[in-house]
């Protein structure tokens, strides 16, 4: 099993890799919406990241898919009604979000 410090530097590799093959600043959007509000839904992110950029709801999806289950930084509630997931960022990778979308 891997030690703390041994998951972090993973998941640091794994977020650099991933913003490393942002080509139009879409995922380090995304990632600071996150950093900013913590917990969403992936309508309110398609409602803010439109504006400013030509995506489809089903990229949206797909990027916080990817996000949750490969990088492993969101954790994803489920509302009472079954309807819309909330994605909400890990506390203990705030910090590391932060400093990564500052130094790329």
């Amino acid at each position: 099993m891997r030690s703390p410090g041994e998951l972090k530097k993973e998941i640091e590799d794994r977020l650099k890799s991933y913003l490393s093959r942002d080509r139009d600043g879409l995922r380090h959007e995304l990632l600071g919406l996150f950093v900013k509000v913590r917990a969403l839904t992936i309508p309110q992110i398609y409602e803010t990241l439109r504006k400013r950029f030509t995506i489809t709801y089903h990229s949206i999806a797909s990027m916080v898919g990817i996000i949750a289950s490969r990088i492993g930084i969101l954790h994803v509630r489920r509302n009472a009604e079954g309807t819309n997931s909330i994605y909400e960022l890990k506390e203990q990778y705030v910090d590391l979000v932060t400093k990564i979308l500052g130094t790329t």
